[in-house]
């Protein structure tokens, strides 16, 4: 035991020595936390499960400057799927379209204005009902704010998406200095490049006016730049039929590990300098989203969630391994996971309550052993979430410097 341990953490040390392209301080935190035996069935194939793990420290510079500092591995190393993980941009562009809506019409269009989504596509019917919320069941951003955050709600996403249009939902994440990031499609409902592009008309019903945005088509993006393993898996399933070939992510969503985690600064801690220009948030958007983020659906009361089927860990990946570190009420989650075709990604930022002491913490996996996408037999409860666990915890106990079990 002694020795399968032993020669499974030189191979970590290995990977960690190369990853990037260059050599690590022995008092690297990260390199650190990755040599723990309990992370190295992952680590020592990391490559085969496309393992990027990403550490986020806030350094204080002797002008008093916050400053984020990135620790990386394999950062970059090839595609992965953010899936919703992206939500978190959408939510902070709402925010700033119904900001600009305000100036340009002169009406209080606020977060709780309610909206009527128009027909767009055959087969589609006026949506102006969540049912949902408990106050009044209008169809608004706040709520669609909380839903994404709460339990990763796909259509409050496309609700959003739809709101804010492929190119300036592509702008905002540029203005705030996020250049990787790729947000093209729906999620869970697939749509044609070209539909992509469409938002229909919407319809903002305040208590004295109403105010029409009419249908749009947004301005295509550049062609992707290419990025390394984008084909994934050896086969797909189309419907009932099988493919036998890899899948192209090239035509999907994209969004690197570093920008993700730099954007989840931005929000959370704008005191610090994380790279960029910044998130530009308006009105309590802000405010709104780390309720949402950090709270537990259990704790929401609008909407309500039974804590049956939405228990304290339900889209919180760290949770179970930070709860062997520290009892629940001692710290706090800001975080948005994502999952599909194999792809476990989370993005978050862990503070301990008691001192404020935080980190952030950004990590993908890919698990998929037959190799078929789009099969829903992927190993997400048998070695992603147990390692976004593991990880969680043996963080947690470097940065606050607490003994190991």
């Amino acid at each position: 035991m002694h020795c399968q341990i032993r020669i499974s953490t030189l191979i970590a040390f290995g990977l960690l020595i190369l990853a990037g392209g260059r050599a690590m301080a022995e008092d690297d935190l990260l390199q650190q936390i990755l040599r723990s035996p309990k992370l190295q069935e992952v680590v020592s194939r990391a490559a085969d499960y496309r393992l990027q793990v990403v550490l986020g420290r806030v350094e204080v510079k002797d002008d008093d400057r916050r400053v984020l500092k990135q620790y990386e591995f394999r950062a970059g190393a090839e595609y992965f799927y953010p899936a919703s993980t992206v939500k978190l941009f959408a939510a902070v562009a709402a925010t700033q379209k119904l900001a600009a809506l305000r100036e340009e019409t002169g009406l209080a269009i606020d977060l709780d204005t309610p909206m009527v989504y128009q027909p767009l596509f055959d087969g589609e019917e006026v949506e102006k009902e969540d049912p949902d919320n408990v106050e009044g069941g209008t169809l608004t951003v706040r709520q669609q704010i909380r839903e994404i955050f709460l339990v990763s709600d796909n259509q409050a996403f496309n609700y959003l998406y739809e709101l804010v249009g492929q190119d300036e939902l592509a702008e905002s994440m540029l203005l705030a200095g996020l250049e990787s990031p790729r947000i093209v499609h729906r999620l869970s409902e697939f749509r044609s490049p070209e539909e992509n592009l469409q938002s229909p008309k919407i319809d903002f019903m305040g208590e004295d006016f109403q105010y029409s945005l009419p249908q749009r088509t947004a301005t295509p993006l550049p062609p992707p730049e290419p990025v390394d393993r984008i084909k994934v898996g050896k086969a797909y399933m189309s419907g009932d039929q099988k493919i036998d070939e890899p899948m192209d992510f090239t035509l999907k969503n994209h969004f690197s590990l570093v920008d993700l985690q730099r954007g989840l600064c931005m929000l959370v801690r704008p005191d610090v300098d994380c790279g960029g220009a910044g998130l530009i948030m308006v009105d309590d958007g802000r405010g709104v989203m780390l309720e949402a983020m950090s709270q537990y659906p259990r704790e929401s009361s609008n909407p309500v969630y039974d804590p049956q089927e939405y228990p304290d860990d339900y889209v919180k990946d760290l949770f179970p391994g930070l709860l062997r570190v520290f009892p629940k009420e001692r710290f706090r989650i800001y975080n948005k996971t994502g999952q599909a075709y194999g792809f476990s990604t989370e993005n978050a930022w862990v503070i301990d309550m008691a001192d404020g002491n935080g980190f952030f913490l950004a990590a993908t996996l890919y698990t998929n052993a037959n190799g078929v996408l789009n099969d829903d037999q992927y190993e997400y409860d048998e070695i992603a979430r147990p390692f976004m666990a593991n990880l969680g915890e043996v963080a947690a106990r470097k940065v606050w410097r607490l003994e190991d079990d």
